[in-house]
C-alpha cells in the first residue's frame, strides 16, 4: 500500500513538472490529459501527505512523552498522542478507500431513461415526478440537463422521457438510480381514497465518446418522420424527427426534441452509443463473472430498488435498508443523503472484495 502511494505521489509531482513544460502548454490534447490525470490523483496525494505529517507529529509527541515532564505537561502530551493516533487511523482508512479501483465511467456525463411501468396513468405521473426529482438534483449539483426525447400524456405524465445530465462526476452519483422505483399513494382520480402502487423504471447510462464504441453506417437504418406533440407548425409538419435502428442488435433510438433533423440525429446517436456500450459492458461482465451481486445491487432495471410512500412521507432504499421520512424534500431533488449512503455501501463491498 505504501509503495503504491509513494508511486502515486511521484507521478503527481511528475505531472506538475510536465504541466509547466512549454511543449505541453502548446499541445491542448496533452495539456487536457495531464491536467485531468493530476486532478484525479489530487485527493489521494493530499491525504497521503497529511498522513505522513501526522505520523511525523505522532513520533515527536511519543518521544516527548518519554522525557521528564511535569504532570500538566504530561497530560497535554498524552492527549496529543491520543488525538494524533485517532487521526492516523482515520487517514489510513481513507487511503484504503482512495486506493480502491475506480469505475472508469465515474466522471462521465449520463443519459437517463425513465419509463412508466405498472400502473397506467399513475405510473406516467410518477415518471414525471422522477424526472423533476433528477432535474432538481442536477440543478443543486450545478449540472446541465438536456432533453433528448419525451412521450408526454394528456394529464402531464410521461410514458417515456430520455435526457442527458452533463457535469463532472454525474455518473458516479447517479449510477445507483438504475432499477425499478415504486410509488404508493392515493391517485387524484381515486374517489374511494385507496392507496395504489405503481412503478417506473430508470436506466442510467454513461455517455461515451465515438472512439469507445465503433458503429458502422451499414449497420444502421435511419428513418425520418414528423414530430408529434407541442412545438408549433414547423415541428409538426417537417420531417425533423429521427429514428435510428441498429440492425445487429435491434436497438431502436428516436429523437424529436429539436427542430433540426441533423441535431436530432446527433442526439439519437449519443443515446445509441451509450446503449451499445452498456450492452457490451454487461455481456463482458457476465462472461468474465466479474459482476458480483452486492448489497448495492447490479443496477438492473428489473430490481425494485426504492419505494416512495406518500401516506407515511417515507422513502426506503431496499438495497441498503435506508428509510428517510422526508419524501417532499427528496422529490425536490434532495438526494444527497441517499447518494452518499449508497456510495459508502459500495465502498464497504469493494473493501471486502479487496481483502
Amino acid at each position: 500500500m505504501w509503495e503504491k502511494l509513494q508511486a502515486i505521489e511521484e507521478r503527481y509531482e511528475e505531472l506538475g513538472r510536465r504541466l509547466c513544460d512549454p511543449a505541453v502548454l502548446a499541445d491542448p490534447e496533452k495539456l487536457k490529459a495531464y491536467s485531468k490525470e493530476q486532478a484525479d490523483l489530487e485527493e489521494t496525494v493530499q491525504t497521503y501527505r497529511r498522513y505522513k505529517q501526522t505520523v511525523s507529529a505522532l513520533r515527536e509527541a511519543k518521544n516527548l512523552f518519554e522525557e521528564r515532564l511535569d504532570d500538566e505537561m504530561r497530560e497535554w502530551v498524552k492527549n496529543e498522542v491520543d488525538a494524533l493516533t485517532s487521526e492516523k487511523e482515520q487517514l489510513e482508512d481513507r487511503l484504503q478507500v482512495l486506493l480502491l479501483p475506480r469505475d472508469p465511467n465515474d466522471e462521465k456525463n449520463v443519459i437517463m431513461e425513465i419509463r412508466a411501468a405498472a400502473g397506467g396513468e399513475e405510473a406516467s405521473l410518477f415518471a414525471a415526478d422522477l424526472f423533476r426529482m433528477y432535474t432538481r438534483y442536477a440543478e443543486r449539483q450545478g449540472w446541465r440537463v438536456e432533453m433528448i426525447d419525451a412521450h408526454p400524456t394528456d394529464l402531464g405524465g410521461f410514458k417515456e422521457v430520455i435526457f442527458t445530465v452533463q457535469g463532472r462526476g454525474a455518473y458516479s452519483r447517479l449510477k445507483f438510480e438504475s432499477g425499478a422505483h415504486r410509488v404508493q399513494r392515493i391517485p387524484a382520480t381515486e374517489s374511494g381514497g385507496r392507496i395504489h402502487t405503481s412503478t417506473a423504471t430508470v436506466a442510467v447510462l454513461p455517455e461515451v465518446e465515438e472512439v469507445e464504441v465503433e458503429i458502422h453506417e451499414k449497420d444502421l437504418r435511419i428513418d425520418t418522420f414528423c414530430s408529434t406533440g407541442p412545438g408549433g407548425q414547423s415541428v409538426n409538419t417537417t420531417q425533423s424527427a429521427v429514428r435510428i435502428t441498429h440492425l445487429p442488435t435491434g436497438i431502436v433510438v428516436s429523437c424529436q426534441d429539436e427542430k433540426s433533423q441533423l441535431k436530432n440525429k446527433e442526439k439519437a446517436m449519443r443515446v445509441l452509443r451509450a446503449r451499445l456500450y452498456e450492452k457490451y459492458r454487461r455481456e463482458q461482465q457476465e462472461e468474465l463473472a466479474q459482476a458480483r451481486r452486492s448489497q448495492v445491487g447490479t443496477g438492473d432495471r428489473s430490481e425494485r430498488i426504492r419505494t416512495y410512500n406518500f401516506p407515511q412521507n417515507r422513502v426506503t432504499d431496499h438495497r441498503i435498508g435506508l428509510t428517510l421520512h422526508k419524501l417532499d424534500g427528496i422529490l425536490d431533488g434532495e438526494l444527497d443523503e441517499i447518494v452518499h449512503a449508497l456510495i459508502a455501501a459500495e465502498r464497504v463491498e469493494k473493501l471486502k472484495m479487496a481483502q
